[in-house]
């Protein structure tokens, strides 16, 4: 396994995220209100935008090795987690099939229920959870301009409390 060095460590954390949080809203946000006018052909290209967008890549990619709590969970692959320099080479290869991409098998894995029998849980790679968030970032705001506006059910942002208190 090749060491990376300490300049891709930085070079990883130095990138801008605020920016990159900021690039992908302001996308996420134009699909939102191109929904809403009815104009899907708009909708549609903003999207595809939003996949081909580096901020939504390096993002998804920070998502699912950073930030979520079954980071350190392996794939099929046997990959618990990415050093920076595997980090770059994942975000290069969302970039370059950004409109053929091909899930790896899930691994599976027995959990025993109270009743004794057993019920499978499916592990994907690293590589598939970075593309289901990417593509995520491109559908939740689609998504979200048609629920209505009292509907707090299964919504990112919302929870039983909002709707006690409205």
């Amino acid at each position: 396994m090749v060491r990376h060095s300490v300049n891709t460590s930085e070079s990883w954390k130095a990138l801008p995220w605020k920016k990159f949080r900021r690039n992908l809203f302001r996308l996420q946000h134009r699909v939102f209100k191109a929904i809403r006018a009815g104009d899907k052909r708009k909708a549609m290209s903003l999207q595809k935008l939003i996949l081909k967008s580096q901020a939504a890549r390096l993002l998804a990619i920070r998502q699912v090795t950073q930030l979520n709590a079954g980071k350190k969970t392996a794939g099929i692959d046997g990959k618990k987690s990415l050093d920076f320099g595997e980090r770059l080479e994942l975000e290069e290869l969302l970039k370059a099939s950004s409109n053929n991409w091909k899930h790896q098998k899930l691994r599976s894995i027995p959990i025993p229920k109270k009743d004794g029998s057993t019920r499978m849980l499916k592990i994907p790679t690293i590589a598939d959870r970075a593309w289901q968030c990417l593509a995520r970032y491109a559908i939740e705001p689609a998504h979200e301009a048609l629920f209505h506006a009292n509907s707090y059910g299964f919504r990112p942002g919302r929870s039983a409390y909002d709707i006690m208190s409205a």
